[in-house]
């Protein structure tokens, strides 16, 4: 059976299943090609259009637009470290359905279930829109991938392009649209190829008529079961191919069955998922879309705090808000301003709601509403606070959780662990007064107060142990202290910010830390948390600095509570920290730098065709790994190893990489460390400008601590959707590769929706098991709202855990599925020649039909004018639009969206010329005169001529091939 494991794999990597999934695809397109295209060039338009809005120049970059070129073009640099993981992650999304979902027949829009493939599609987008509109930009790029795939997929699998169109099927977006004659069951679509030779197999009769078909696909070696006279897919692993009619009509690649047509297909795909991307534009405005995309001009992470509100937190949270009114006041307007703000309050028993908003005064207006009050016995709940914070927060944020108080909630470690891992969010834990000692304290006085301080440090080290997972700090500092703490630690929100090393020691010794600066480092920092802790500090020069005797490379050492800060100048070389405490701590370098990376687990697929899919949990313990890294300013910067080293121990395992070109680099380990571990990543920068060097070693590492596990949990592929009041059933399994017994199950989700699952699963040595948890959101829940379910698995004695993590969002049944309307009820102008001194105004009644949900959102999306809306009816399903501006600028673009996501975009142009003026009465008919033109979306062919133009119109200069 080896060398059917090699065909597949081989037909994997040649790019055989609907444009392929294999990135380095030669010269042919693949899904991850046309993915990037479509939303680096609608990236750019959006941009393009603000900029306009404010007056201001955009200038298009270089052609191809790279993640980097499109973040500076839209002035947001530091942006391209958020924007080039969001695109990676929505490709991965966009290839599972190859790995995951193959012989689902409508997830490719193969064997004629195109109408199938639509509602896969119209729904997926619902979904996004409704997600976007709550700012569960996570769930909405996980779904955002998978639609994209059977879109584009459409493209390559019918006969859409062999039938003489030139641009998208616009209704493979819109729901009960019609998108064409499909061939019924009983009609032939294709003949056999003549020998290699498909380019005429379809049947002129299918041509003539206009009909649409797809092709047929059948994994070989399982028996064809294609209709008599039907198309195939055609190709090598097609079984449907052998069996007449042979051959396929699949444009998968060049030399596919019908390759010659593969650009044109691959064209038509980009512009069919801008034309996507642009529907999920309107509904969601410009801002939101770039939020979706991680693009902002400030720093692109989220500001997040979870805080206690107990009564004994008064001062705490005074602090809090003084530290919130000094980061707003220093940094907004800065490219350090945060791109989102993130609270959460907890106490006990509750905790929430999470509040989002990218206002920073009404980010102020919530801190300072916090009010300590009352809270129950001692515990809170803040590990529940926690999760909600994570799962409503960005992948890569920082998070400050400010409590004097130990966690009520314990049982949700490893829940909030697997959180952690999963989106690589630091958290850090600012703790006052050594947790509970107030309370219990004054509860009694006098007794057992040893007793105490040893439960309040017990307490505490389930928060250092989140802090050390995460890689944040534990910071326990007095009430006075409390501000000066958090304005140090504050300073790690910069998006530039990049660590160099990081070591946490639950049992100190004598240790030797050695560490790599690079000449684009700057504003270099040790923090080393721990009482106690002696250090030495030798730079490169081979002087000494210690924690008696500072010398010229430490500007400053300051000490608050348990936290050193060292401020370093910044020196090029190998750097030297001797540690010799026997105390507990907790150490990092960190500094500003260009030069980063990423990195994502890959796993081979459990699919019959083999591959790489993107592991979301933890690796297993015991095998080989394969790791993807993606180089940051790989044009100035080269990646020459690639660790893993134990988070707490000297021990590591080095990686064999290759290089990928495009800053890729694919890195094998042949085993992974049996505790926990981060990724360290050494290179070279390439023509340094340090005096008399060609290139000077970098070095980072990441910040959150990984584990691998004997594990796997796999929660099967299911709906993303939840529909509010039925319940969603999600069947995983466990397996093991250790000793079998009764595995334990829990299964929390951030919203308290009714939940349930088994509470333990058997395995046998070696063996797996299957269960399945069922998760229903109330009758009354939000659209859009973002559901986190974590399912975990713990092993006999708990010595063992994994999990897996899915994101559903909610979505009660659609059942509008028609955009608004728009009707012109007036426009006048007096433009001349000299457009300065004259202007234009339109008047227009926006309607959403008898059986719309009602009009959500007005815009202007193009025009330098003025407007303005209000309601003309009691129930809101009429809206009266006025739109006055400049004749200099004479077009404007009038975005309408409503209730559950349908975008209408209506277009109305003047000509800069002595025009009579035109008022007709509302309701009635508009014959625009020569110097007036008016077009609304509604109109498809206008309007997709339009679109698909300045989709094109992005496009040239691309190499395509």
């Amino acid at each position: 059976m080896l060398w059917l494991v090699w065909l597949y794999l081989w037909y994997l990597q040649s790019g055989a299943l609907g444009f392929g999934i294999n990135p380095f695809s030669g010269e042919s397109f693949n899904h991850q090609t046309i993915t990037e295209r479509a939303l680096l060039n609608v990236t750019a338009q959006v941009c393009r259009a603000l900029a306009l809005a404010e007056g201001k120049d955009f200038i298009f970059p270089a052609q191809p637009f790279t993640a980097k070129s499109i973040a500076n073009a839209c002035e947001a640099p530091k942006s391209y470290k958020f924007f080039l993981p969001n695109i990676l992650y929505i490709q991965s999304m966009n290839a599972a359905v190859d790995l995951r979902r193959l012989f689902e027949a409508r997830y490719h829009c193969d064997d004629e279930l195109l109408i199938e493939g639509r509602r896969l599609i119209t729904d997926g987008l619902s979904a996004v829109k409704a997600a976007n509109k709550k700012q569960s930009f996570l769930a909405a790029r996980l779904t955002l991938g998978g639609i994209l795939h059977t879109l584009q997929d459409f493209y390559s699998h019918s006969n859409w392009v062999e039938l003489g169109n030139k641009f998208p099927n616009i209704n493979m977006i819109r729901q009960n649209a019609n998108m064409g004659n499909i061939a019924d069951e009983t009609t032939a679509t294709c003949r056999s190829c003549n020998g290699d030779d498909c380019r005429n197999n379809i049947l002129e009769d299918v041509i003539s008529r206009n009909i649409l078909t797809s092709g047929y696909f059948v994994v070989w070696p399982l028996s064809s079961n294609k209709p008599k006279g039907k198309c195939s897919h055609g190709g090598f692993f097609d079984a449907t191919s052998s069996v007449e009619p042979k051959g396929g009509i699949n444009k998968d690649a060049l030399d596919a069955s019908h390759g010659y047509l593969h650009e044109k297909a691959a064209e038509l795909a980009i512009a069919a998922t801008s034309q996507l991307l642009e529907d999920i534009r309107g509904a969601s405005g410009d801002r939101e879309f770039l939020q979706l995309m991680g693009i902002s001009k400030g720093s692109s992470k989220a500001l997040c705090f979870v805080v206690d509100t107990t009564g004994s937190m008064g001062d705490d949270i005074a602090a809090v808000q003084n530290v919130t009114s000094t980061i707003i006041d220093n940094k907004v307007g800065t490219e350090d301003e945060p791109s989102l703000y993130i609270l959460v309050p907890f106490n006990d028993p509750d905790f929430g709601p999470l509040i989002r908003t990218t206002d920073a005064e009404d980010f102020k207006r919530h801190i300072y509403s916090l009010r300590a009050d009352a809270g129950g016995d001692i515990p809170e709940m803040s590990l529940s606070g926690l999760q909600l914070a994570l799962t409503g927060s960005p992948p890569n944020s920082e998070i400050f959780l400010f409590t004097d108080a130990p966690a009520k909630d314990e049982y949700l470690k490893n829940s909030v662990i697997a959180l952690i891992e999963q989106s690589k969010t630091v958290v850090n834990f600012m703790i006052t007064n050594v947790l509970g000692f107030r309370h219990r304290r004054q509860a009694d006085e006098n007794q057992h107060q040893l007793q105490t301080e040893r439960m309040a440090r017990a307490d505490s080290q389930l928060y250092r142990d989140l802090a050390q997972a995460s890689g944040g700090q534990a910071i326990q500092v007095s009430k006075n202290q409390l501000l000066q703490a958090t304005n140090i630690i504050i300073e790690s929100t910069s998006s530039s910010l990049v660590t160099l090393l990081q070591a946490n020691r639950n049992m100190g010794r004598p240790e030797i830390y050695t560490f790599s600066v690079d000449d684009t480092l700057t504003d270099l920092i040790i923090y080393i948390t721990g009482s106690s802790v002696d250090f030495t500090l030798v730079n490169p020069s081979g002087e000494l600095h210690n924690s008696t005797s500072t010398g010229s490379s430490i500007i400053t050492d300051e000490l608050v509570g348990n936290l050193r800060t060292l401020r370093l100048r910044a020196q090029v070389g190998l750097w030297e920290l001797r540690i010799g405490s026997t105390n507990p701590y907790n150490m990092m370098v960190v500094g500003q730098s260009p030069i980063d990376f990423i990195f994502r687990f890959m796993v081979q697929s459990q699919g019959p065709l083999g591959g790489f899919d993107l592991l979301e949990n933890r690796p297993t313990a015991g095998s080989n790994t394969s790791l993807q890294v993606t180089l940051l300013e790989a044009d100035s910067s080269t990646v020459t190893e690639v660790t893993l080293v134990e988070s707490s121990g000297s021990g590591q395992v080095n990686g064999l990489v290759e290089a990928q070109g495009g800053g890729q680099y694919w890195v094998q380990f042949d085993k992974i460390p049996s505790v926990e571990f981060v990724v360290l990543v050494k290179g070279q920068i390439i023509n340094s400008t340090t005096s008399g060097a060609s290139s000077v070693t970098f070095q980072r590492q990441s910040t959150t601590s990984l584990r691998a596990s004997a594990l796997t949990v796999t929660v099967s592929d299911t709906e993303y959707i939840l529909e509010p009041g039925t319940p969603l059933l999600v069947p995983f399994s466990v397996m093991t590769t250790g000793d079998g017994g009764n595995f334990v199950i829990k299964a929390t989700n951030d919203q308290g929706f009714e939940l349930t699952f088994p509470s333990s699963l058997t395995l046998e040595s070696g063996g797996s098991a299957n269960g399945t948890a069922r998760i229903t959101a109330p009758s009354t829940s939000q659209s859009g709202t973002g559901v986190t379910l974590t399912i975990e698995a713990e092993a006999p004695g708990g010595a063992d855990t994994n999990y897996d993590v899915l994101h559903l969002t909610v979505l009660p049944k659609v059942t509008d599925f028609s955009p608004p309307v728009c009707q012109l009820v007036s426009l006048q102008s007096n433009c001349s020649d000299n457009c300065n001194q004259s202007m234009w105004e339109l008047s227009v009644e926006v309607t959403d039909g008898e059986n719309g949900t009602g009009i959500d959102l007005i815009s202007l999306r193009e025009g330098n004018g003025i407007l303005n809306s209000n309601m003309t009816t009691a129930n809101g399903s009429v809206t009266l639009v006025s739109y006055n501006a400049s004749c200099c600028s004479p077009n404007v673009q009038i975005v309408v969206v409503d209730l559950v996501g349908n975008v209408e975009v209506c277009s109305y142009s003047v000509a800069p010329i002595v025009s009579p003026t035109i008022s007709p009465t509302v309701g009635s008919t508009v014959k625009p005169s020569s110097s007036t033109t008016t077009s609304s979306s509604r109109a498809v062919e206008p309007c997709l001529v339009v679109l698909i133009m300045m989709i094109l119109g992005l496009m040239l200069g691309c190499e395509m091939g």
